[in-house]
């Protein structure tokens, strides 16, 4: 998928929601687990109540692997039924996947080639040659961890440069010459939302995936307000606050209703950014 086609998406249903389906076995409704792929069987149903509201999905790996070849079926099931039922979706693979050489571009094969997503997410620390397989297909993006939410950000993403720059923009200055905006990404903690005006300064034209809103308490209006640029920008991730807002047999429905009321926001936000 390339850039305008994700642009006219959000343009049409007025979104820039991606939900993100963390999907542990453990926390999905009981009556699916008689399902032969329970995980795949509320994945499917929660697509296809939130699909209308939605531009973006992004998978957790962790909530797969850890399940050995059954998880790997359930992920390689909804990526294929995300694909063929709803193609206008973009779909992040979020692996945070980093490493050199071939085990870089067997990573990239994996994603891009055998399961087709759109976007991967990639760890940047082992420098350009770690991502630079990824970036050899057409119409595929890797998004760059570049300043996150968690505690422990402060190790290492905010360490300060003799002239003052943080690591994180110089992982940005950069990265943004590995690629070009319509094939690079970055994410950006929704937590952080007061450092994305800084961002934006560098890099005005890239798309920012923004996680934390929801369970991890960031906010949207805050989030909108220093990172939309003047074509929209960013997709917004909800995960936990969506998926899991029932756990009982109206999962699906429930999860519809919170999607619409993020995207109404979302509309409004865009209205008032001119976006409309």
């Amino acid at each position: 998928m390339n850039s305008e086609d994700l642009y006219s998406n959000i343009r049409r249903k007025k979104s820039y929601l991606c939900v993100g389906l963390d999907s542990a076995l453990e926390k999905i409704p009981e009556h699916l687990k008689k399902y032969k792929n329970p995980v795949f069987e509320f994945n499917k149903q929660i697509i296809d109540t939130t699909a209308a509201y939605a531009v973006a999905y992004k998978p957790n790996l962790a909530f797969y692997e850890y399940r050995g070849s059954e998880g790997w079926k359930d992920l390689e099931l909804t990526a294929g039924y995300i694909k063929t039922h709803y193609p206008e979706q973009f779909l992040i693979a979020d692996a945070k996947r980093g490493d050199i050489g071939n085990t870089s571009a067997m990573y990239a094969s994996t994603f891009f080639e055998r399961m087709d997503f759109d976007a991967v997410t990639v760890a940047p620390y082992m420098g350009e040659d770690s991502v630079s397989p990824f970036l050899t297909y057409k119409d595929k993006y890797i998004i760059i961890l570049t300043l996150t939410s968690n505690t422990g950000a402060s190790d290492f993403q905010y360490f300060s440069s003799a002239d003052g720059e943080y690591l994180f923009s110089e992982v940005i200055r950069k990265s943004k010459n590995w690629g070009n905006k319509d094939n690079i990404m970055y994410v950006v903690g929704a937590t952080k939302a007061s450092m994305l005006e800084t961002i934006r300064k560098q890099i005005p034209d890239h798309f920012l995936l923004v996680p934390g809103i929801g369970a991890q308490g960031g906010n949207l209006e805050e989030v909108s307000r220093y990172g939309l640029n003047k074509q929209c920008g960013l997709l917004v991730n909800a995960s936990r606050s969506i998926i899991f807002y029932s756990k009982e047999s109206d999962f699906a429905e429930k999860a519809a209703q919170e999607s619409q009321r993020i995207q109404l926001e979302m509309e409004k936000l865009l209205r008032e950014s001119g976006l409309h």
